[in-house]
């Protein structure tokens, strides 16, 4: 099974090198952890939005309307059953000021966060392997001293304690664990893409390819 870190394919560089992973990792299905920015795929992928995304084509996805994407399927407080394991995601990064707000006051570029009720229908879910999230949990990155992450990831992670959670957002490969989960922040798609063995659950690091002539 493939697995992406941010993609940011509205930049025809990085589009390039996102088409160029999928080529080379030549895999089933994949996993995304947001910020994708492109929507016709050549492999069935299953991701997050992230806080860069085109709002409007997320909102129809969330509705279930597929129209205009190409292998693009929203985890949004959704899971789904791939390869034998039980994958879910929460859709979105985290603002104080939306969170207790409901997804129908959310307007414009606000749509981006995921709120209270995102998280909570997350919580009613069970036997989850996997999680998604564009959002990082404390304890498993620092930056400038300062121990990134967020509280609504936290308590969901004690709750759902899945074998592993992925995360997007920081361009940054790092490992750790929160309570009995693995957690995995990944680089960027245009730097490295990932092998995720799905009896073992072992996530292996490889660099995407820099070729060029991949459209």
């Amino acid at each position: 099974m493939l697995v992406l870190g941010d993609a940011h394919a509205d930049d025809p560089a990085h589009r390039r090198a996102l088409l160029a992973a999928y080529e080379t990792a030549d895999a089933d299905v994949a996993l995304q952890t947001g910020d994708l920015l492109t929507y016709e795929l050549p492999t069935p992928t299953w991701f997050v939005a992230g806080n860069n995304e085109a709002f409007d084509v997320i909102e129809r996805l969330r509705s279930g309307d597929a129209g205009g994407t190409r292998n693009a399927n929203l985890l949004a407080s959704t899971a789904v059953e791939l390869d034998g394991l039980r994958v879910a995601g929460l859709s979105g990064n985290y603002a104080p000021t939306q969170y207790e707000k409901s997804r129908s006051e959310l307007a414009g570029d606000r749509r981006r966060h995921f709120v209270r009720d995102d998280v909570e229908r997350l919580y009613r879910l069970d036997d989850v392997d996997v999680l998604l999230a564009h959002e990082a949990p404390h304890g498993v990155l620092e930056t400038d001293g300062y121990d990134v992450g967020c509280r609504p990831l936290d308590d969901l992670l004690r709750s759902l304690a899945p074998d592993l959670c992925l995360v997007g957002h920081h361009h940054e490969h790092t490992e750790g664990t929160f309570g009995s989960t693995r957690v995995v922040t990944l680089a960027p798609a245009w730097e490295s893409y990932y092998l995720l063995d799905s009896e073992r659950l072992t996530l292996t690091r490889r660099e995407t390819p820099s070729d060029q002539s991949v459209d």
